[in-house]
């Protein structure tokens, strides 16, 4: 809004004299960002509900993945590597950082499907208790330097961004195999079908 004099309001008051301005701003940010990150992630779980236990098990595309698979990679990778790992820097979690991204693309031999989802959704739940107490311009609190040593992500809000991405991209990728296993489409039909 603005004034008669023309100057910028919230809330009737000018905006250069609302001392909360720029955080209920970024508290909006957060929540637009954190928002679209669950939608995806309900995405994840909602595309693979119904598959069977052999075809969460088994490659459909020719890459050789899995959905428990890649499940289990948004898990590790995704979940635990980003906000635990890079943004609060958990000692726990950054030393398993060095393991190798490779041997988070398959299941542990031994761990049952409702393990791999009950570990993403604790997962996601440890994601949103260390989003919820950064900052979206604070640094990370550790970064694998030996995985990127070129390439940083400088603040929290770009983290989130990449993660958002991530997760979008790798719910398309099981949209496409859910649809190989069973015809099964996110949006419920094929709307290109004539």
């Amino acid at each position: 809004m603005t004034s008669t004099t023309g100057e910028a309001t919230v809330g009737g008051v000018p905006a250069k004299q609302d001392p909360g301005a720029g955080r209920r701003s970024v508290n909006a940010e957060l929540a637009a960002l954190k928002g679209a990150l669950d939608s995806q992630r309900a995405h994840v779980v909602g595309i693979l509900e119904g598959v069977s236990e052999e075809d969460l098990r088994r490659s459909v595309l020719p890459s050789g993945w899995s959905c428990l698979a890649l499940l289990r990679h948004l898990t590790v990778d995704v979940e635990r590597f980003w906000f635990p790992g890079v943004i609060a820097g958990e000692p726990d979690v950054v030393g398993q950082l060095a393991a190798g991204a490779e041997a988070h693309w398959y299941v542990p031999e031994g761990m049952s499907t409702r393990e791999v989802f009950a570990d993403y959704r604790a997962a996601i739940a440890r994601a949103d208790v260390v989003l919820a107490a950064a900052n979206l311009d604070q640094e990370p609190a550790a970064w694998p330097v030996d995985i990127w040593p070129t390439w940083r992500l400088p603040d929290v809000r770009r983290i989130l961004i990449h993660v958002l991405t991530e997760v979008a991209c790798h719910s398309g990728h099981l949209d496409a195999a859910r649809e190989l296993i069973d015809g099964t489409t996110w949006l419920g039909g094929n709307p290109y079908a004539g």
